[in-house]
């Protein structure tokens, strides 16, 4: 991925009204995409939903077209859209790719993960031919990884990473999904912050990793501390303590500044010699849309923007599925 701060930053200029837009998914993150695409001017949106429950004030409110029913009743009547957004619950998400492909949608954006198992995006890329999938890691296109990425791309070389995927227990709702996504949590919400990291640094070439601990809904551990090198020769640390407090982050250092996003959303500079830290300050397009929604929208709707930034694709999703495996021990299940 290529940074694009400056491009990211005025997506509010362009020009959406005559794009269409097809959303497979009433949750929440539907509802966030359908806010996103009404921000952008797309005039013509539509959601597919299996619930009845769907907000239908919200969507008269936008002018949204509300189908229920769920997506193998309502895709194949489906003309073809400028833009497929699939975010069904995780386990539904192939499926409905699959069937969106079958019925002609060739530019899809897929909720993350994807799948929860690697072997399962490659068996997808293989049905994809020439029609465009990626996968909607939103955090790759935040505003503050870009301007972090420009950063380093005017001469400060990365150093060194550090990051932390600690996740609050205390808040995760269970009793909301199927089994296999507990037991695989890592792949299901914790990836966000190793994908940022890999896509900072690159993919390991060498890693040494630890799984401790055990819950009874995630298995394979509860501590996860490892370190490794990377393929572009950068070392790096990571750790996660599920059982504690703390919060997701990323550090970098290079020689000039150390560089943190904590939270996620915030970039924080403290110069060499120095232990003060400096919020950054950001721009960003739609201060009321979720972070990174309208950027990944725009740049699927935009393919000359799709070239020069990229997004995760299938087979680079089922890379980060891989190591994730590796870094939660899910090889041993």
């Amino acid at each position: 991925m290529k940074q694009h701060y400056e491009w990211l930053t005025n997506i509010g200029i362009l020009d959406f009204k005559d794009k269409t837009a097809l959303i497979v998914g009433g949750r929440e993150m539907g509802m966030q995409y359908a806010l996103a695409l009404s921000k952008m001017n797309v005039k013509d949106i539509t959601i597919i939903t299996k619930s009845e429950k769907i907000p239908s004030e919200f969507c008269k409110s936008l002018g949204i077209n509300a189908l229920t029913g769920g997506f193998e009743e309502h895709l194949p009547n489906m003309g073809k859209k400028d833009l497929t957004i699939v975010a069904t619950p995780i386990p539904l998400l192939l499926d409905a790719t699959t069937r969106a492909i079958e019925c002609g949608q060739n530019n899809i954006l897929v909720e993350k993960p994807g799948s929860l198992y690697s072997n399962k995006l490659l068996d997808l890329a293989k049905k994809v031919g020439s029609k465009k999938v990626r996968i909607a890691y939103n955090r790759l296109v935040y505003p503050s990884f870009h301007k972090l990425m420009s950063m380093v791309d005017k001469g400060e070389d990365i150093s060194s990473c550090r990051f932390c995927f600690t996740e609050w227990i205390h808040r995760i709702p269970f009793e909301k999904y199927q089994t296999d996504e507990y037991h695989r949590w890592g792949i299901a919400n914790s990836l966000h912050v190793i994908s940022m990291a890999m896509e900072l640094i690159g993919m390991p070439k060498e890693i040494t990793l630890y799984q401790l601990g055990k819950l009874d809904w995630h298995p394979s551990g509860s501590v996860f501390v490892g370190s490794g090198i990377s393929r572009n020769d950068i070392p790096f640390s990571y750790h996660a303590d599920w059982g504690g407090g703390g919060r997701w982050e990323l550090e970098i250092i290079t020689k000039k500044n150390a560089y943190r996003l904590i939270p996620l959303e915030e970039i924080h500079s403290c110069p060499t010699g120095s232990v003060t830290w400096k919020k950054e300050s950001l721009e960003t397009a739609y201060t009321d849309v979720k972070p990174g929604i309208a950027e990944e929208v725009a740049v699927m709707l935009d393919d000359n923007i799709e070239e020069k930034i990229g997004l995760i694709s299938l087979e680079k999703a089922a890379e980060l599925n891989k190591l994730a495996e590796k870094i939660f021990g899910y090889e041993r299940q």
